[in-house]
């Protein structure tokens, strides 16, 4: 499943919110499951000199090596099967990196809870 990255700022901290690429955040979501009531996205401005490494709005998710935290939504990490495979950008626009949810959660040990917005029943 595709992954996207999402950087989030609350009083002056910020922190990653990796969630399915089709999904939108849902803020509500994420101020309630953080308890950060002030939780809003941030802009790329404020981010952009956070990830040197990267190319504008391409960095990969892990926001342990950049000292943030990591929130993923739990339709990434659901797999029964344990195979369940994340792909994510790998610094650019062009190049991604395709892993084990399993091996993604070791490395970077992120907090799963509900941050997507969820699709209306048809």
């Amino acid at each position: 499943m595709m992954a996207k990255t999402i950087i989030v700022e609350s009083d002056g901290q910020f922190m990653m919110v990796v969630l399915p690429a089709p999904r939108q955040v849902d803020m509500s979501a994420v101020r309630l499951s953080l308890d950060q009531p002030r939780a809003r996205l941030a802009t790329e401005a404020e981010f952009n000199s956070l990830f040197p490494d990267s190319e504008t709005g391409a960095m990969p998710p892990f926001g342990n090596l950049y000292g943030m935290a990591v929130y993923v939504d739990p339709e990434l990490a659901h797999d029964p099967s344990g195979e369940n495979e994340i792909v994510f950008n790998a610094g650019t626009h062009r190049e991604t990196i395709r892993m084990n949810f399993s091996d993604f959660r070791r490395l970077v040990s992120p907090m799963v809870m509900p941050l997507a917005a969820r699709a209306l029943a048809a």
